[in-house]
Order: structure tokens, then C-alpha cells, then sequence
């Protein structure tokens, strides 16, 4: 079983922020792949599911950001997973925009979601970095990944969105170089 793991904000007035990507990765893969409804478990909401031959916990932390740790590790001590079995969704400064890129273990470039996961159960999860871009000066980051996406970004967010629901099967399978590059293919 994989645990993968949407960071992101509870509440409607978040829920359109560049923060909440993570939330909107999870929300689109539960509904391409049929999952089951949310419920509300382990500090957060749990749908179940299958994307091609394997079995796949998703889950969005009710915690809000800086604690999603505290759901993660909950989540994962109850299923007996290890860090190896977690797939964490974030939004990433260092991203040009709706650039995917997924990588294994790191640190957390001061992103607090990945600060408290790390805290909670180690580094050696799988990272869905998706690029929101840089304000251009740190003074400007906060109020810029706690912004909306602009009217402008919703096609290209959408398009984004819907390569990562399409492509997620090569991730459950463990191929993450073709997760990218296919994710890439849909969208140029």
C-alpha cells in the first residue's frame, strides 16, 4: 500500500491559494481514479482506491500546513508504512510554474508542511515538487503562496492538474522518470 499525501490549508477561503496545490493534486487523482468518498480519519480526510495495480491511501491533513506531519505519521504508524511508501504533493518555490518534478528525500527550503513531515517521519519520502515560481524577493513569498492563482494561471493549472491525475499510474508503479516526462508531454 502507498500513503500519498496532499499538503495544503483546510477551509474554502484556501482554497484556491498556490499553497493548496498539493490539495488540488490529491482532489483531481481521487476523482480521475474513482476513489472512495473522504471520510474524516487519522487528523484528516482518507479516500481509498486503486490506480493500476496498486492500492493507494490518499490522504489531505486537516492539521493545516505547519502541523501535517502529525496526520502523515499517524496515518502511516496505523498501516505500518515506512517513509519509503509516502508520496508528499507541495507547492515549490523553485519551480517555474506547473513544473512537476518528484524527487526522493532532501530538505524542506523552508517549507513548513515538509519541515513538520520531516519532523514526524523522517526525509526518506517521495516528493511531487509543483512549481508555483518565486515573487522575485523573499519579503514577498508569504503573501504570494497564501495568494490565489491568478485568472490568467487556470488553464495552465488545470492542464497541470489533469497530467498529474493521467499520469499518476506511472507513479504507483515506481517510475517516477516517466511520471515527469509524461506529465511534461501533456502540457507542451
Amino acid at each position: 500500500m502507498q500513503l500519498w499525501v496532499g499538503l495544503g490549508n483546510p477551509g474554502t477561503q484556501y482554497a484556491m491559494h498556490r499553497h493548496n496545490v498539493g490539495f488540488m493534486a490529491i482532489d483531481l487523482i481521487a476523482d480521475m481514479h474513482r476513489f472512495s468518498a473522504p471520510k474524516k480519519q487519522f487528523q484528516g480526510w482518507v479516500q481509498d482506491g486503486r490506480i493500476g495495480d496498486e492500492k493507494v491511501l490518499l490522504l489531505k491533513p486537516a492539521t493545516f500546513m505547519n502541523e501535517s506531519g502529525r496526520s502523515i505519521g499517524e496515518a502511516m504508524r496505523f498501516y505500518k508504512l515506512t517513509p519509503q511508501d509516502v508520496t508528499v504533493f507541495h507547492d515549490e518555490l523553485d519551480l517555474v510554474p506547473m513544473k512537476v518534478k518528484v524527487k526522493r528525500g532532501g530538505g524542506n527550503a523552508g517549507h513548513n508542511g515538509l519541515r513538520s513531515t520531516d519532523a514526524h517521519i523522517g526525509n526518506d519520502f517521495r516528493r511531487v515538487r509543483i512549481g508555483i515560481g518565486h515573487p522575485g524577493h523573499k519579503d514577498r513569498v508569504h503573501g504570494y503562496v497564501l495568494g490565489n492563482y491568478a485568472k490568467s494561471e487556470m488553464d495552465a493549472l488545470a492542464d497541470m492538474l489533469g497530467a498529474i491525475g493521467a499520469e499518476a499510474p506511472w507513479l504507483a508503479a515506481g517510475d517516477d522518470a516517466r511520471f515527469m516526462n509524461e506529465v511534461a508531454l501533456r502540457q507542451a
